[in-house]
């Protein structure tokens, strides 16, 4: 279904593709098949920093000698970091953490930042005018189903619902005129 809505908007004719999530490798899986289908070249791959944030502030809470605002304090720093294009500096910070009985827990968040590290270059995406989180589209997405979708006394096909979407998002992003080249042609001559 996302693939033909990406080929429904010419998504190859974009300048640039974000896609961000969270660390979830069947996530990353699947987009790496949908843009090699599609025939997308130089997407941005972008983990959601806030969602990277929580982890560390779960590794700082596994610390349970510092005090809790030795743990903000730390967590503030590995945010700063991570805004700057310092992605190794804070693997290296979790590294140091990973001693003691909670070595392995530690670790096993170190390996997922290791894994991920490329997808942690959030000064790049900032220099690019691009969004580090994925929070606004996911807040908008259940704003636009939940109140424009779902109701008391409201049914929707999903063929429709998923076209009443698509005419909102297009207008909402000022789109709307690409609809005309997308619409059926005699229907067009028909109606004008």
């Amino acid at each position: 279904m996302l693939e033909q809505a990406l080929k429904r908007v010419h998504i190859e004719d974009a300048k640039r593709v974000l896609f961000v999530a969270d660390e979830a490798r069947w996530i990353w899986t699947r987009v790496q098949r949908l843009c090699r289908r599609l025939g997308l070249i130089g997407m941005v791959e972008l983990l959601d920093f806030f969602h990277v944030a929580e982890h560390l502030g779960a590794v700082a809470e596994l610390k349970k000698s510092w005090s809790a605002a030795q743990r903000r304090r730390w967590v503030k720093q590995q945010r700063q970091c991570l805004r700057q294009g310092h992605a190794q500096a804070v693997v290296d910070a979790v590294n140091q953490l990973c001693r003691g009985p909670l070595s392995k827990t530690v670790r096993t968040q170190r390996d997922d930042f290791v894994r991920s590290l490329e997808r942690l270059d959030y000064a790049a995406a900032k220099a690019a005018g691009l969004p580090l989180g994925s929070g606004a589209v996911e807040s908008a997405v259940r704003r636009e189903i939940n109140l424009r979708l779902k109701g008391a006394s409201i049914y929707w096909l999903k063929p429709s619902a998923e076209a009443m979407l698509m005419l909102r998002s297009y207008f909402k992003a000022g789109r709307w005129n690409l609809l005309k080249t997308m619409a059926n042609p005699s229907f067009m001559t028909a109606s004008t």
